[in-house]
């Protein structure tokens, strides 16, 4: 709350920003797996193709999702004022195409590194990303959209 006006900031408010949140997760995991290696891909998989195909999955929906941004000329700065609801592109499957391409990437390089620590680091990474960013989202579009984004909301899946 903005002690001079008694307004609401003009921002999500997130707790940590996604793609500090996403290289601690990577970085911790590298870590852990060189004290304590925990492999989980099968020798049959080609694990450098399979998390690399993933990986790169993940990284072309991020960019799709940051294109689409800039295309509607709106913040992808989750600290910056948001100017409008956008509905094209992968926003159309999800609310929250970039985070997916977020998981996809960690996943991709959980099974490039052969690495179970970065597959279960992916689960406070969610929890963090859920409640600390994307429900602060949720509430501050409510705020400043209020019907417009009610409607989108109940089109469009938060996930998939």
């Amino acid at each position: 709350m903005n002690e001079a006006t008694g307004q609401a900031p003009d921002s999500s408010g997130a707790v940590v920003h996604p793609p500090v949140a996403w290289v601690l997760s990577v970085g911790g995991g590298l870590v852990l797996d060189r004290l304590y290696p925990l492999p989980f891909v099968p020798e049959m998989v080609q694990g450098v193709l399979v998390g690399g195909i993933v990986f790169l999955a993940g990284l072309a929906l991020l960019i799709w999702a940051a294109m689409t941004f800039g295309r509607a000329g709106t913040e992808i700065q989750i600290h910056r004022p948001t100017s409008t609801i956008v509905e094209a592109g992968p926003y159309r499957f999800t609310r929250n195409p970039i985070y997916m391409g977020m998981f996809l990437g960690l996943i991709g390089f959980s099974i490039v590194f052969d690495s179970l620590w970065l597959l279960i680091l992916l689960a406070p990474f969610y929890l963090v990303i859920r409640h600390g960013v994307v429900a602060r989202e949720e509430a501050y579009l409510e705020r400043k959209f209020g019907d417009v984004y009610r409607a989108y909301k109940a089109r469009v899946r938060r996930w998939l």
